[in-house]
């Protein structure tokens, strides 16, 4: 399993590309809080997801068993249908709603959480300019 560059702490967080590229950011896990928390910047905006997104997504990409879109999106718009973004916020999924912790900031999973996931030989990734799509590895 190919490591992200940095060791994923607060005083050396994971350096990631987004999908297509275009932009750069930084994740950690924090596990001084409950439940524990991956902490994504974004320039000067921090997002916060529960950490167990990793293992409830590869379990449902998994299952799944094929390509799924990402769709990735803002907190405030509404997810197509059957996309990695939509069952992040969907009542059906293990924590019955959001991964995304700070509200108002509680999208983008879509952008921020498969990059990480193939960095950590969790699944693979499309790297195009628009409409990418993840599955487990």
């Amino acid at each position: 399993m190919t490591r992200p560059p940095g060791r994923g702490t607060k005083d050396d967080p994971w350096l990631l590309r987004t999908p297509p590229g275009t932009s750069e950011y930084q994740i950690y896990r924090d596990d001084t809080t409950d439940p524990a928390r991956l902490v994504c910047t974004v320039g000067s905006t921090t997002l916060y997801y529960d950490a167990r997104i990793l293992q409830d997504l590869h379990a449902m990409l998994a299952e799944h068993g094929d390509w799924m879109p990402l769709g990735s999106t803002d907190e405030q718009k509404t997810p197509a249908d059957g996309t990695v973004e939509a069952w992040a916020r969907s009542q059906d999924n293990p924590v019955g709603g959001w991964y995304g912790l700070k509200k108002g900031y509680r999208g983008r999973v879509g952008m921020y959480l498969p990059p990480l996931m193939e960095a950590l030989g969790l699944a693979e990734i499309e790297h195009n300019a628009r409409n990418n799509r993840m599955r487990a590895i």
